[in-house]
């Protein structure tokens, strides 16, 4: 995604828990493209840093016109062995913070007028899945919440949207990619018989971020390979 907006013309500023102050490849994937890249380190399962990251950004001068909230985790266990730590950390890092950045950066784009904020959403958005009841209730939180946003802030020139991405080939489902039976029953279901790939994102992310999506508040655009539709 990030690629895909430098490639669209926008200059990136990357935040994640361990990306690399110098040197990241997809700093050096927004070079070469010709765009600006800007790295920053932040723990969304800590609120406070959340609140420093973006404290830190208005210091440096950064206004943002688009937020992509992408930063998540997932922790799989029965929910009888769900113990209270998992819960919090996955809440925490794939909703509060969220919320969080989106207000402060939010606020500024109130101010200016315009501005683009995308969620990350998931099929868990509109399903319950199987051993991550932390996960499911964050991610239907996400689209609630991008509702909500989209509610107060269509009238000050700010879309509030998010994309709901399927089964893709990611760290995040390598457990599920490793188990034969589970990969075959998630193949069987997608229409287009293939695992996502990041690749797929760039042109949702483009069309939400850009113009040509200034009449779309509140939406949850699924990329799933026709997974929901099955």
């Amino acid at each position: 995604m990030a690629e895909a907006l430098a490639e669209a013309g926008a200059n990136i500023i990357g935040v994640s828990a361990s990306l690399e102050a110098k040197g990241s490849d997809v700093e050096k994937s927004v070079v070469q493209k010709g765009r600006s890249f800007t790295a920053y380190t932040c723990d969304f399962s800590d609120r406070a840093a959340v609140k420093t990251f973006a404290a830190q950004l208005e210091t440096d001068g950064h206004a943002p016109d688009i937020l992509v909230n992408n930063a998540g985790t997932i922790k799989r266990k029965p929910a009888t062995e769900h113990d209270d730590d998992l819960w919090d950390e996955v809440i925490d890092v794939n909703l509060s913070s969220q919320f969080i950045l989106s207000r402060e950066v939010g606020r500024g784009m109130v101010t200016r007028g315009s501005g683009k904020i995308i969620f990350t959403a998931s099929l868990l958005t509109f399903q319950g899945g199987i051993t991550v009841p932390g996960y499911a209730a964050s991610k239907g939180g996400i689209g609630q919440l991008t509702k909500a946003l989209a509610n107060e802030w269509a009238p000050h020139g700010v879309n509030v949207n998010a994309i709901a991405p399927g089964y893709i080939a990611t760290d995040n489902t390598q457990a599920l990619q490793d188990d034969p039976a589970r990969s075959k029953s998630i193949l069987e279901r997608i229409p287009q018989g293939r695992w996502g790939t990041p690749q797929d994102f760039a042109g949702p992310i483009v069309f939400l971020a850009s113009h040509a999506s200034d009449y779309v508040n509140g939406e949850i655009l699924v990329v799933d390979g026709g997974w929901m539709g099955r």
